[in-house]
């Protein structure tokens, strides 16, 4: 069996992560770090944009997310701060009937709490009147809680999760341009609680998981990025193990040395290398089926991201544009391993983004 190792490049090894993720004369630290930030104080970043500095603000992204991934369904939940304004999203998947449930409400950006690091339980939090979204985060610990609710005319969700983790973070910071940096920490929990969608409550089980997205960036005025994961439990040489990856390709200068793609597994991790999407067809004209090919150039990566369900999320106006389309189906294929050991990931839950702004 050969080591597949070699097409991962030095710079996605894990550093000790320092302090601060800015530093005194504002500039940033790139690379991939074994645990999460202190201090980021992207605000403090020098020029990150071609912008004036006062308005760093209004130039960066701010969210907390987190995919839960129950028997019958999968849950997106989102804070976020977009510095012109803020979001609590909640979007559900229902795997047997393949239908999506969306709950997207705006408030504005004053009212919306990120967390400043995921440690010493920090809050990021949304809140309306129709919708709550709430995390408080104990990383340092392995630990995360949320909670939430959200409703509209016809449907209604409300959620209570406890989070711990089940492996090493995938903590990154990318370069999209000079000194323009992407944060962005991922991490893969076992899921207790339970969520209720109009009145039918889904309790978590044995095999219940979860990955939160801790993420802050400068996006480029013209951005676009893709991403599918999965997560939930494989048999693995015989025996049920916790599985999940993260794939990725966005604004990297870089994409050998700087990008977060990797395999999780229950205290270890795996890297992968860069990879390519394409859609047939394309999300904007996607009716009720969708295939979506994941391929690295190595072997390494070879999916099919068979869609069933989409939400689609369109905002065209003065200052920004966004065409965001949220899949969920199932997928076939597999991923290697660095010593090339094969996962066949056929009939596992996928779920993406295709995401493109103009900002």
């Amino acid at each position: 069996m050969g080591s597949y190792s070699k097409y991962i490049h030095k710079r996605r090894r894990s550093v000790p992560t320092p302090k601060d993720m800015v530093k005194a004369d504002g500039k940033c630290i790139f690379g991939t770090f074994d645990r999460e930030f202190e201090t980021m104080e992207l605000l403090r970043a020098r020029k990150p944009t071609h912008m004036p500095q006062c308005l760093n603000k209004y130039k960066l992204t701010l969210w907390e997310a987190t995919e839960v991934h129950l028997q019958n369904g999968v849950l997106l939940a989102v804070v976020c701060d977009m510095g012109i304004f803020g979001k609590t999203l909640n979007v559900f998947y229902d795997k047997r009937t393949k239908k999506v449930y969306t709950w997207d409400t705006n408030l504005k950006s004053s009212d919306t709490i990120i967390a400043p690091n995921l440690m010493n339980g920090n809050i990021a939090e949304g809140k309306t009147t129709v919708s709550h979204v709430k995390y408080v985060n104990r990383f340092e610990d392995g630990q995360c809680t949320l909670k939430g609710r959200h409703k509209n005319k016809e449907d209604s969700i409300e959620y209570d999760f406890t989070l711990i983790r089940l492996s090493k973070p995938s903590v990154v910071s990318i370069p999209f341009g000079k000194n323009r940096p992407l944060y962005s920490q991922k991490d893969f929990f076992k899921a207790e609680g339970s969520l209720t969608i109009n009145g039918e409550r889904m309790n978590c089980d044995e095999d219940s998981v979860a990955i939160v997205d801790d993420h802050r960036g400068y996006y480029p005025r013209k951005a676009h990025y893709d991403w599918v994961t999965t997560m939930g439990c494989r048999e693995i040489n015989g025996e049920k193990k916790f599985f999940a990856f993260n794939l990725t390709r966005n604004q990297s200068v870089d994409q050998e040395r700087f990008n977060e793609n990797l395999i999780w597994f229950k205290n270890e991790t795996s890297l992968l290398p860069p990879v390519t999407f394409k859609r047939t067809p394309e999300s904007k004209d996607f009716q009720d089926y969708a295939e979506w090919i994941i391929r690295d150039e190595h072997d390494m990566v070879n999916i099919k991201f068979k869609v069933y369900g989409m939400s689609p999320m369109i905002l065209h106006a003065v200052v920004v544009n966004i065409d965001y389309y949220i899949v969920f189906g199932v997928l076939e294929g597999y991923v290697r391993d660095e010593e090339g050991n094969k996962y066949i990931l056929d009939g596992m839950m996928g779920m993406g983004e295709d995401k493109t702004l103009l900002l």
